[in-house]
Protein backbone atom coordinates (compact mmCIF):
# COMPACT_ATOMS: atom_id res chain seq x y z
CA UNK A 1 0.00 0.00 0.00
CA UNK A 2 0.94 3.59 -0.77
CA UNK A 3 -0.07 6.42 0.76
CA UNK A 4 0.71 10.00 0.69
CA UNK A 5 3.07 11.83 3.64
CA UNK A 6 2.15 14.51 5.89
CA UNK A 7 -0.95 12.65 7.21
CA UNK A 8 -1.57 9.50 9.40
CA UNK A 9 -1.38 7.43 6.49
CA UNK A 10 1.47 4.91 5.94
CA UNK A 11 4.16 4.07 3.09
CA UNK A 12 6.07 1.52 1.28
CA UNK A 13 9.75 1.69 2.83
CA UNK A 14 12.45 2.99 0.48
CA UNK A 15 14.74 6.03 -0.09
CA UNK A 16 13.96 9.06 1.74
CA UNK A 17 12.71 12.01 -0.80
CA UNK A 18 13.06 15.46 0.17
CA UNK A 19 10.27 16.69 2.70
CA UNK A 20 9.73 14.84 6.63
CA UNK A 21 12.12 12.28 7.26
CA UNK A 22 10.33 8.57 6.74
CA UNK A 23 9.64 6.86 10.25
CA UNK A 24 8.91 2.98 9.48
CA UNK A 25 6.28 1.43 11.79
CA UNK A 26 6.96 -2.08 12.49
CA UNK A 27 6.11 -2.32 16.32
CA UNK A 28 2.81 -5.05 16.02
CA UNK A 29 1.65 -3.00 19.19
CA UNK A 30 0.95 0.25 16.99
CA UNK A 31 0.20 -1.46 13.74
CA UNK A 32 -2.48 -3.12 15.85
CA UNK A 33 -3.73 0.27 17.43
CA UNK A 34 -3.76 2.18 13.96
CA UNK A 35 -5.42 -0.75 12.15
CA UNK A 36 -8.48 -0.28 14.86
CA UNK A 37 -11.51 0.26 12.67
CA UNK A 38 -13.25 3.73 14.58
CA UNK A 39 -9.45 4.65 14.95
CA UNK A 40 -8.89 4.71 11.16
CA UNK A 41 -12.62 6.55 10.48
CA UNK A 42 -11.61 8.91 13.03
CA UNK A 43 -8.27 9.64 11.50
CA UNK A 44 -9.78 10.04 7.90
CA UNK A 45 -12.08 12.43 9.24
CA UNK A 46 -9.95 14.60 11.03
CA UNK A 47 -7.51 14.21 7.86
CA UNK A 48 -10.28 15.21 5.52
CA UNK A 49 -12.03 18.02 7.82
CA UNK A 50 -9.24 19.21 9.92
CA UNK A 51 -9.47 20.08 13.88
CA UNK A 52 -12.26 18.50 15.63
CA UNK A 53 -13.52 17.30 19.21
CA UNK A 54 -14.49 13.91 20.58
CA UNK A 55 -18.07 15.12 20.53
CA UNK A 56 -17.76 16.32 16.85
CA UNK A 57 -16.38 13.11 15.80
CA UNK A 58 -18.81 11.27 17.61
CA UNK A 59 -21.50 12.86 15.96
CA UNK A 60 -19.94 12.55 13.06
CA UNK A 61 -18.99 9.01 12.77
CA UNK A 62 -22.28 8.10 15.01
CA UNK A 63 -20.10 6.90 18.55
CA UNK A 64 -20.48 7.36 21.78
CA UNK A 65 -17.87 10.38 23.27
CA UNK A 66 -16.88 8.16 25.62
CA UNK A 67 -15.59 5.25 23.17
CA UNK A 68 -14.37 8.31 20.89
CA UNK A 69 -12.27 10.18 23.94
CA UNK A 70 -10.67 6.45 24.26
CA UNK A 71 -9.33 6.01 21.03
CA UNK A 72 -8.27 9.79 20.88
CA UNK A 73 -5.87 9.01 23.54
CA UNK A 74 -4.99 5.46 22.16
CA UNK A 75 -4.21 7.60 18.75
CA UNK A 76 -1.95 9.97 20.80
CA UNK A 77 0.09 7.49 22.84
CA UNK A 78 1.19 6.38 19.51
CA UNK A 79 2.00 9.96 18.06
CA UNK A 80 -0.95 9.62 15.28
CA UNK A 81 -3.01 12.66 16.61
CA UNK A 82 -3.10 15.68 19.30
CA UNK A 83 -4.13 18.19 20.89
CA UNK A 84 -4.21 21.00 19.30
CA UNK A 85 -4.85 24.94 20.78
CA UNK A 86 -7.84 26.56 19.89
CA UNK A 87 -6.40 29.41 17.71
CA UNK A 88 -5.33 26.57 15.35
CA UNK A 89 -8.43 24.73 15.30
CA UNK A 90 -10.30 28.28 14.97
CA UNK A 91 -12.81 27.61 17.41
CA UNK A 92 -13.74 27.96 21.11
CA UNK A 93 -11.50 27.45 23.99
CA UNK A 94 -13.51 25.27 25.84
CA UNK A 95 -13.02 21.86 24.75
CA UNK A 96 -10.15 19.39 23.80
CA UNK A 97 -9.55 19.69 20.12
CA UNK A 98 -7.55 17.24 17.98
CA UNK A 99 -5.74 16.98 14.96
CA UNK A 100 -3.82 14.29 12.94
CA UNK A 101 -0.53 14.49 13.27
CA UNK A 102 1.99 14.93 9.91
CA UNK A 103 4.45 13.33 8.97
CA UNK A 104 5.61 10.18 6.62
CA UNK A 105 4.94 7.20 7.78
CA UNK A 106 5.78 4.07 5.82
CA UNK A 107 5.33 0.30 6.48
CA UNK A 108 7.98 -2.35 6.38
CA UNK A 109 8.39 -4.22 2.96
CA UNK A 110 6.24 -7.59 2.85
CA UNK A 111 9.50 -9.55 3.00
CA UNK A 112 10.13 -8.25 6.33
CA UNK A 113 6.87 -8.51 7.89
CA UNK A 114 6.18 -11.82 10.32
CA UNK A 115 2.91 -13.48 10.02
CA UNK A 116 1.66 -11.14 12.95
CA UNK A 117 2.46 -7.81 11.36
CA UNK A 118 1.58 -9.33 7.33
CA UNK A 119 -2.34 -9.93 9.28
CA UNK A 120 -2.76 -7.00 10.56
CA UNK A 121 -1.46 -4.90 6.99
CA UNK A 122 -3.91 -7.03 5.00
CA UNK A 123 -6.60 -5.70 7.78
CA UNK A 124 -5.55 -2.06 7.19
CA UNK A 125 -5.02 -2.17 3.59
CA UNK A 126 -8.68 -3.55 3.56
CA UNK A 127 -10.01 -0.68 5.86
CA UNK A 128 -7.94 1.76 3.86
CA UNK A 129 -9.36 0.44 0.68
CA UNK A 130 -12.98 0.79 1.84
CA UNK A 131 -12.77 4.13 2.87
CA UNK A 132 -11.33 5.18 0.15
CA UNK A 133 -13.89 3.78 -2.56
CA UNK A 134 -16.37 5.59 -0.46
CA UNK A 135 -15.47 8.58 0.33
CA UNK A 136 -14.95 8.66 -3.85
CA UNK A 137 -19.00 7.41 -3.64
CA UNK A 138 -19.47 10.43 -1.35
CA UNK A 139 -18.11 12.82 -3.74
CA UNK A 140 -19.71 11.19 -6.66
CA UNK A 141 -22.77 11.74 -4.86
CA UNK A 142 -22.53 15.48 -4.42
CA UNK A 143 -24.32 18.02 -7.17
CA UNK A 144 -23.33 19.27 -9.66
CA UNK A 145 -23.97 22.89 -8.41
CA UNK A 146 -22.11 21.84 -4.68
CA UNK A 147 -19.17 21.07 -6.32
CA UNK A 148 -19.11 24.10 -9.01
CA UNK A 149 -16.10 23.80 -11.13
CA UNK A 150 -14.79 20.85 -9.02
CA UNK A 151 -17.03 18.77 -10.68
CA UNK A 152 -14.56 18.60 -13.29
CA UNK A 153 -11.53 17.52 -11.01
CA UNK A 154 -11.49 13.99 -11.16
CA UNK A 155 -8.06 13.39 -12.47
CA UNK A 156 -6.60 9.54 -12.87
CA UNK A 157 -4.57 7.49 -15.27
CA UNK A 158 -4.81 3.71 -15.75
CA UNK A 159 -1.37 2.35 -16.86
CA UNK A 160 1.12 0.19 -17.50
CA UNK A 161 5.36 0.84 -17.54
CA UNK A 162 8.26 -1.89 -17.34
CA UNK A 163 10.36 -0.96 -14.63
CA UNK A 164 13.68 -2.82 -12.66
CA UNK A 165 12.70 -3.19 -9.03
CA UNK A 166 15.58 -0.58 -8.10
CA UNK A 167 13.41 2.07 -10.95
CA UNK A 168 10.25 1.44 -9.04
CA UNK A 169 11.70 2.35 -5.86
CA UNK A 170 12.94 5.29 -7.08
CA UNK A 171 9.41 6.42 -9.34
CA UNK A 172 7.54 6.29 -5.66
CA UNK A 173 10.46 8.15 -3.84
CA UNK A 174 9.89 10.51 -6.92
CA UNK A 175 6.20 10.52 -6.79
CA UNK A 176 6.18 11.28 -2.65
CA UNK A 177 9.21 14.61 -3.95
CA UNK A 178 5.87 15.55 -6.00
CA UNK A 179 3.26 15.88 -3.23
CA UNK A 180 5.95 17.42 -0.71
CA UNK A 181 6.40 20.20 -3.02
CA UNK A 182 2.33 20.87 -3.08
CA UNK A 183 2.65 20.76 0.43
CA UNK A 184 2.10 24.09 2.55
CA UNK A 185 0.94 25.79 5.82
CA UNK A 186 -2.01 26.51 6.31
CA UNK A 187 -1.36 30.43 6.30
CA UNK A 188 -0.20 29.77 3.07
CA UNK A 189 -3.12 28.13 1.52
CA UNK A 190 -5.10 29.80 -0.84
CA UNK A 191 -8.76 30.73 0.37
CA UNK A 192 -10.10 28.90 -2.17
CA UNK A 193 -8.04 25.57 -2.05
CA UNK A 194 -9.86 22.63 -1.45
CA UNK A 195 -8.15 19.23 0.35
CA UNK A 196 -7.17 17.03 -2.18
CA UNK A 197 -6.90 13.28 -1.87
CA UNK A 198 -4.31 11.12 -3.92
CA UNK A 199 -3.79 7.75 -3.62
CA UNK A 200 -1.33 5.64 -5.90
CA UNK A 201 -1.22 1.88 -6.10
CA UNK A 202 1.86 0.43 -8.34
CA UNK A 203 2.26 -3.39 -8.48
CA UNK A 204 3.79 -5.68 -10.42
CA UNK A 205 1.44 -7.57 -13.20
CA UNK A 206 0.89 -11.31 -12.08
CA UNK A 207 2.59 -13.82 -14.22
CA UNK A 208 0.58 -15.07 -17.08
CA UNK A 209 -0.20 -18.84 -17.63
CA UNK A 210 2.22 -20.34 -20.25
CA UNK A 211 0.57 -19.57 -23.35
CA UNK A 212 -0.73 -23.22 -25.37
CA UNK A 213 0.76 -24.46 -28.27
CA UNK A 214 -2.08 -23.05 -30.35
CA UNK A 215 -2.36 -19.68 -29.04
CA UNK A 216 -1.10 -16.58 -30.52
CA UNK A 217 1.93 -15.19 -28.77
CA UNK A 218 2.06 -11.63 -27.49
CA UNK A 219 4.28 -9.74 -26.80
CA UNK A 220 3.20 -7.37 -23.19
CA UNK A 221 6.38 -5.02 -23.61
CA UNK A 222 3.93 -2.92 -26.08
CA UNK A 223 1.25 -2.55 -23.44
CA UNK A 224 2.39 0.71 -22.13
CA UNK A 225 -0.31 3.02 -22.95
CA UNK A 226 -1.72 5.29 -20.31
CA UNK A 227 -5.33 6.75 -20.03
Amino acid sequence: MAQEPGTTDAAKSGAPASGPVPEELSDLRVLKALAQPRRQRMLQHLTVHGPATSATLARALGLNTGATSYHLRELARYGFVEETSAADSGRGRRERWWRAVPGDRRFPPRSRQSPEVRLVMDELDQLSYAADLELFAQLRQESGAALGEWADAFPSSRGTIRLTLPELHAFFEEYIALLNRYKRSDADTPADARTVLTRLLAFPAPTAPAPSNDAPSRDNRKETETS
